[in-house]
């Protein structure tokens, strides 16, 4: 049945061209350089064989693999055959051998944490230098650093200061235009009516004018 085809393009097969943008082609160098790493101890581990390689960073900076040692691989490929003074111990060799191993391993992952921390600060960046519409108040607190965390508390405490002024603001123009304007002039002029005008006399009963009982 033609309709029960799959309808999905499936995974996406990368284009291999030089990525133009250098962050990007610099994270790219580095998770793949680790993947060859991984590879190469992988093969020398498993097969017994030795192994080494050499690769310029896309800054001109060298690194190499070799197991058991680049310099030994080296002059083997060139001269086709062991150093004539070769006189190690085979369990001192073997000995090598793990050690060698070990440390292959431990690199492995300080490089994988290293492609993790740089995905991270990648994140990072974009979130507070403002690369997204998100705000500062946004950054992730459990991956800031304790100066960015005390950046950030400061921000808050300028961020409620302002808050508090306008709030202060906005309830002092509020009250404000709930009490009608008082104008001295207004009682000056109350006050002066009152005393211009005649105020007929008005005494207790059974009092005169000059205060004698009648």
């Amino acid at each position: 049945m033609s309709g029960s085809g799959k309808k999905t393009k499936g995974r996406q097969k990368i284009e291999m061209k030089k990525i133009e943008n250098e962050e990007d082609r610099l994270i790219t160098f580095s998770k793949r350089r680790s993947g060859i790493y991984k590879k190469a101890s992988e093969l020398a581990t498993l097969c017994g064989c030795e192994v080494a390689f050499m690769v310029f960073s896309p800054a001109g900076k060298p690194f190499s693999f070799g197991h058991p040692s680049i310099e030994s691989v080296a002059n083997r490929f060139l001269n086709q055959n062991p150093p004539p003074n070769d006189n190690t111990h085979p369990l001192v060799e073997a000995h090598r051998k793990i050690r060698i191993n070990q440390l292959s391993q431990y690199l492995n992952e300080l490089l994988s944490q290293l492609d993790a921390e740089k995905e991270k600060a990648k994140m990072l960046d974009l979130l507070t230098h403002g690369k997204q519409t998100h705000g500062w108040w946004e950054a992730p607190t459990d991956q800031l650093n304790q100066q960015e965390l005390e950046k950030q508390y400061s921000n808050y405490e300028e961020l409620l200061s302002n808050l508090y002024g306008k709030i202060n603001e906005k309830s002092a123009v509020a009250t404000s235009s709930l009490v009608a304007p008082t104008d001295p002039a207004q009682f000056t002029d109350t006050f002066t009516t009152i005393a211009n005008e005649e105020v007929p006399a008005s005494f207790p009963p059974g009092y005169n004018h000059g205060g004698q009982q009648f």
